[in-house]
């Protein structure tokens, strides 16, 4: 990466969310896909409960929105991430980039603005990439049965 890049990636990943502008915003993203999953809330303890079902626009591939710009349209339940508050960023997975940086956290060195290689977040094993499974192909009812351990955050 030639050092200009560097400086210009460190520098997003240090600068606060809500001093990102939009493209800056969008490099944050370290593309895991774990966003693009079912999630629902233990009634119990109220913790964020990740399942391996992916939104129906998930291209597991590319760990991508097949229809990013038009996603909420299609997607009526579709998280607009920088409309969360800092409080319900726990809806987030604890390595997600965004949750990071609203924790004032420093980004792992898997993540593309650190390692320069935007393969690194699945070699690391932090992506969704091959993990998913069609939501078409799960009754809602046993969605609990496909929850994703992720104690490795």
């Amino acid at each position: 990466m030639a050092a200009t890049d560097a400086s210009r990636a460190v520098t997003i990943a240090d600068k606060p969310l809500q001093a990102l502008n939009d493209d800056e915003w969008e490099q944050l993203c370290d593309g895991c896909g774990r966003c693009c999953m079912h999630k629902f809330e233990d009634e119990d303890t109220g913790e964020a409960l990740y399942t391996v079902i992916a939104c129906r626009l998930f291209d597991d591939a590319s760990c991508r929105c097949r229809d990013y710009e038009h996603r909420q349209q299609a997607v009526p339940d579709c998280l607009s991430i920088r409309a969360l508050s800092p409080a319900q960023m726990r809806w987030l997975p604890a390595s997600c980039a965004y949750r990071l940086r609203a924790e004032g956290k420093p980004l792992p060195a898997w993540h593309p603005l650190v390692s320069g290689d935007p393969e690194t977040v699945h070699a690391a094993g932090m992506s969704m990439r091959g993990r998913s499974i069609a939501v078409d192909t799960v009754p809602e009812a046993c969605w609990p049965d496909y929850i994703m351990d992720t104690d490795g955050d």
